[in-house]
């Protein structure tokens, strides 16, 4: 199997309801966050590709997968796209501020000491809590970044290969972007905040479970 579609925008823009809408649209298996939750290797794999990015192993990474979108591979979107060039790049966007208020409730509400071995919170802080020089509760910081990303990913990817996307849109951008028709129904809206604290308490990543006192 081959990436087909790669994902650029960063966690917290749609990028569940994205790898639904991959999947909906038959062009799945998609790769995503929740898929490193149930591979007790693939932190470890991930780490390692940002060590080396130029030598990183996708190929075993990636196995059984026709997309992917969020993070981790967000944060190598040049080097996938360079390693499949057939794969179409869309890139999920959002209010800068609604993002950085998304993830204070989400995914940076906790914070990940220096120290840290357990592997797959060393993933996180390897992977893209390094890309905010670990201030992860600045918002100027945060909003920087993002914005920085949002810009490069269109002054990098060929305007021909890049969809710009908010989930909002629905499926017809989508669908006519990956020449595939559109579906009855409307596109998946999910992953709020209420739905992501359900799931960090149904057994959700380590680092963002409540500790005990």
């Amino acid at each position: 199997m081959t990436l087909k579609v790669i994902g650029s925008g960063f966690g917290r823009t749609g990028t569940m309801s994205l790898k639904l809408a991959i999947e909906a649209l038959g062009l799945g298996p998609c790769y995503h966050m929740m898929e490193v939750f149930k591979n007790p290797l693939a932190p470890d794999w991930w780490y390692e590709a940002a060590e080396d990015p130029d030598h990183a192993d996708w190929a075993k990474i990636f196995a059984g997968y026709n997309a992917t979108v969020d993070w981790p591979n967000a944060s190598f979107y040049r080097e996938l796209a360079i390693a499949y060039p057939e794969a179409k790049i869309v890139h999920t966007e959002r209010d800068p501020d609604e993002w950085f208020e998304s993830t204070q409730a989400t995914i940076f509400k906790n914070d990940i000491p220096a120290d840290v071995t357990a592997p797959f919170p060393r993933m996180l802080r390897k992977v893209f809590h390094g890309l905010f020089d670990y201030r992860m509760h600045d918002r100027a910081k945060c909003i920087e970044v993002f914005n920085a990303h949002n810009r490069e990913v269109r002054e990098t990817i060929p305007a021909e290969r890049l969809l710009v996307y908010h989930v909002a849109d629905g499926w017809a951008p989508l669908c006519d972007f990956l020449g595939v028709p559109i579906p009855d129904g409307p596109i998946p809206k999910v992953n709020s905040r209420e739905e992501f604290a359900a799931m960090v308490a149904a057994g959700g990543p380590p680092h963002l479970r409540e500790q005990p006192a």
